[in-house]
């Protein structure tokens, strides 16, 4: 279970360094009156920092390397 976890945060955290973040586009009712409904496209955008990934691609890695107790 340790191993197949870290190869998991490996993968994770390599894609995380690759890219630092992702944007969408929701819709956001902007009036409402009635039947009469506008809505606008708002963009939003998620972001973490690089630092983040390599430290969960070191979680992953030290997962990998230190033995597991039995």
């Amino acid at each position: 279970m340790a191993k197949t976890m870290g190869i998991i945060l490996i993968i994770v955290g390599a894609v995380m360094l690759v890219w630092t973040g992702f944007s969408f586009t929701r819709k956001e009712k902007v009036v409402d009156i009635g039947s009469v409904e506008i809505s606008a496209d708002k963009k939003e955008q998620v972001n973490w920092p690089p630092y983040v990934g390599g430290v969960i691609l070191v979680a992953g890695i030290v997962l990998l390397i230190i033995p597991r107790r039995r």
